[in-house]
């Protein structure tokens, strides 16, 4: 501890900064690693790009930030306490399904607040189901699956046009005839 506070008053925070990262415990924050997070932010913000364009509750920012969490928390699981393996008197033991778990687990929790039931039609699915793949895919980004994870970006992206493009040009014309014949009768 001594050694450290001579170590900020020498050189400065900013350089202190500097010489943790490039210590062994800090050896986490290689350019793997980031990768990992960049891809997943940027996957789940594509999800939300599409989800905004459409002015749907969650869009980029969220979806955004849920890529980017869940391959944070992957990437933490499996290589944030490396440096604490091996150490005398501490006992570790490592399973990156335990963080996944708790990751689902609180995105179902989050998911479940976006369905609303209302006049009795239930909405807030789709979003709901959006976040929970956002969160899969930056949890796949993060373990650097980078190929399955961009895939099922593409999937994801895919069929929300895709049922987007049949709900409003193919189940156009049936909606109106069963608004018609659902219509107050005097």
């Amino acid at each position: 501890m001594l050694k450290q506070k001579s170590i900020f008053k020498t050189f400065g925070t900013f350089n202190v900064y500097l010489y943790l990262c490039s210590t062994k415990t800090q050896s986490f924050m290689t350019g793997e690693y980031i990768l990992s997070i960049f891809i997943g932010a940027i996957l789940g913000g594509a999800i939300g790009f599409e989800r905004e364009y459409h002015a749907k509750e969650a869009g980029f920012r969220t979806h955004f930030l849920v890529g980017l969490a869940s391959a944070l928390f992957m990437v933490l699981s499996m290589h944030g306490f490396d440096d604490f393996v091996g150490q005398p008197g501490v006992i570790i033991q490592r399973d990156p399904a335990r963080m996944a778990a708790q990751v689902v687990s609180g995105m179902g929790f989050i998911g479940a607040g976006t369905i609303i039931f209302q006049k009795n039609a239930v909405r807030g699915l789709t979003t709901a189901a959006g976040l929970w793949v956002t969160s899969a895919i930056g949890m796949t980004a993060g373990v650097g699956m980078y190929a399955l994870a961009i895939a099922a970006t593409i999937l994801v992206i895919a069929c929300l046009e895709a049922t987007n493009f049949f709900h409003h040009h193919i189940f156009k014309t049936n909606r109106q005839e069963i608004d018609a014949d659902e219509s107050p009768k005097p």
